[in-house]
This record gives structure tokens, sequence and C-alpha cells, in this order.
């Protein structure tokens, strides 16, 4: 049965799909850029299985393509709590997954075991010889193991981040970070710390693809948004309309801006890489007269679902989403919830790998 495109009448369940664990990628593939790729056509409704080196040639030359720069923060760390009467650290770990740092230098944060962590209590974060390197007093509590911590400040916040901290992995890879997934799960063009999940669709790019491209004739500019942890975080409410996303943090730079302006004035496609960018965008063009945004950062909790009138973005990159997800429901209000879902019906059928390491799609 079709179902209509609309979110008021559409319900989270009607995005769902049986998807083999066994296809969900646990590491990334051999070769930074040796994924595969799902062309899926629009219009027809066609799709073609191709290598994600096939990119430079599917490019128009004259495209714009719109990356995310946010570098991912190794936001996961293992503090003990200290005993405020003897200084001297209690046992057991609490594990601390960093998620956003408000204008006062404070820390929202995931902790768990949540129940044991309460507001007043001091948290120190050793290094592998067990020497103290950070300190942090938690403020405030809030739900599902939400903290608020306050950092004793340091010299150097995110070099101590960098000498303690584990990448944050997504919670559907069992097993542990490794020293190689601070290069794997980190963009070629990673910029400005900030994010607790990567941009996965950039994970693809090597630096003889990106060149691959330019000498195609397509420009490539960027944006910056931080995930945070909401992209991980089970929606709630059963229909699209109740649907309310966290808020993230964005960047549009000047030449970006301006770039963004000189494609469409020529008719030249917008390429997104990946859903943060097409958020990002999408955002900015509804806060825009008419629709063609300057330069300015913000933040953002857009939540795009079919009914959606895309008005900055041509074409898309993105990696396969889980079921039931709103990113599942960004890319079906792009290309059409059913196309999307037969998409994805053929990529389990032809074994290709989901999620944050897994293989990716093209959309056009």
């Amino acid at each position: 049965m079709t179902l209509p495109e609309n979110r008021s009448e559409l319900l989270v369940s009607d995005f769902d799909f049986d998807l083999p664990e066994t296809l969900i990628a646990q590491q990334p593939p051999a070769q930074r850029g040796a994924s595969r790729m799902l062309h899926l056509d629009r219009a027809p409704g066609l799709y073609t299985d191709r290598q994600f080196a096939d990119l430079p040639q599917i490019l128009h030359p004259g495209d714009l393509l719109v990356v995310n720069n946010s570098r991912v923060l190794p936001a996961r760390l293992f503090a003990r709590r200290a005993n405020l009467r003897d200084r001297q650290p209690a046992t057991g770990l609490v594990e601390v997954l960093l998620a956003e740092v408000h204008d006062n230098g404070d820390w929202s944060a995931l902790v768990r075991p949540g129940r044991k962590i309460r507001s007043g209590d001091q948290l120190i974060f050793p290094d592998a010889a067990d020497q103290p390197v950070l300190h942090a007093e938690v403020v405030a509590s809030g739900e599902f193991g939400q903290r608020r911590l306050r950092f004793v400040p340091v010299s150097d916040f995110f070099a101590a981040l960098d000498r303690i901290g584990h990448m944050p992995l997504p919670p559907y890879i069992h097993r542990a970070d490794t020293a190689a997934d601070r290069d794997r799960y980190q963009t070629v063009y990673a910029r400005p710390h900030g994010s607790v999940a990567a941009p996965t669709a950039g994970l693809h790019f090597t630096p003889q693809i990106l060149d691959a491209i330019a000498d195609r004739g397509v420009s490539v500019v960027s944006i910056t948004l931080h995930v945070g942890l909401g992209t991980f975080a089970p929606l709630r409410v059963q229909r699209l309309a109740e649907i309310h996303l966290h808020r993230e943090p964005y960047s549009l730079p000047p030449e970006t801006a301006e770039a963004i302006h000189a494609a469409r004035l020529d008719g030249r496609r917008i390429v997104a890489v990946g859903t943060t960018v097409v958020r990002t965008l999408e955002h900015c063009a509804l806060a825009a007269d008419p629709h063609l945004p300057a330069a300015h950062s913000g933040s953002t909790d857009i939540f795009l679902a079919p009914g959606h009138r895309f008005r900055l973005v041509d074409a898309m990159l993105t990696n396969f989403h889980l079921p039931q997800s709103s990113l599942l429901m960004l890319v079906s209000a792009f290309a059409g919830r059913e196309r999307v879902l037969a998409a994805y019906r053929h990529a389990i059928k032809e074994q290709y790998r989901f999620f944050s390491y897994g293989d990716c799609m093209f959309l056009a």
C-alpha cells in the first residue's frame, strides 16, 4: 500500500526495515575510499551499484560540493569519583561521554552508570599511568544519564582530551576503539573541534579522490556543523509531527555563502556530503530571503521529513542509516520514502555494509 508523503500522517514505524546484524560494519574498509556506492536516480527511481571511486565521474562539471569539516573529539572518557572526605579516588570507573560545550565552558555529558553520579560529585580523569589529567564537578543532573560538568581549567583542554580520551564510536559498533579509529573515524578535511560523532558520509574521501573531483571541474567548499549525541538518540514519539531534534551549532563561512549564491545564479547543482550538510543548508535557506543565506553562525534543530521542499540541495551523498531514524526520514524526504526503502532492500540483498563505517548512497 502506498503511504502519503506527508509528515502529519506518517509514523516512525513507517520507516522500519529488517537489517541483518551481519551487515552492520564493525570496521572501516581496509582502504579509505574503497567503499561501495549505490547510485539512486530519483526521477525514475532507478539505482545502480557502483564504487565510491566513481563519484568524480558521476558529478557534473560546475557542481558545488559542500562538506562538513567538523573534527570529532575523543569525547569518551573514564573517571573515578573522588572521595570528598579524604580526597582519595573511590573504586570503580565511570564512563563519561562529552556531548556539548556551553558558553561558560561547562559540558553536557552522558554518564554511565548515571544513578551513582549526583550533583556535587567530583570526578577525576586519569591517564594510563593513573595520574590525574582533568578534574570536574557535577553541577547539574538530567534525565537518561545526562549531567552537566564543570572542569577545573587547564592550559590546553583539547590536548588533555587527546591524551586521555577515546573516539566515541557509535553504540552499534560492538568493540573498543583502537588507535586506528583516531584516523579512520575522522574525515581527511576535518578542522575545528566539536563533534561527538563523525559526519560519516565524509569518511570515504581521500586526498586523491578530492583531487579527481577538482580535476572534474567541481568546486569544494565547507560548512561546520558539530554533531551532537542527538544523532544516536532514539525517537521517543511515534508521530513524525511530534519529533523534535537536539540543537547543534553550525557555521556558514563567507566563501561558502558566496559559492552557493554563484551556483544558484548559474543554475549549477549544490551537492551535499552528508545529512549534516543537508540540514545546515536547508536550515539556512529557510531562514533566508529569498533562500540564499549570508555568512553567519547559529544553531539548528531542523527535522527534515517527507513533505519538505528542498531549497538548496540538489544531490546528496550519505551512508545507510538506522531503521526508524530521523536520518532515514531526511533521505526519504529527498528521494521519496518508498524509493528509498526499495533501494535499502536492494542494498541488503547485495550485502552492502551499513551505518558509520559502511558503504554509501549518492542520490540525485
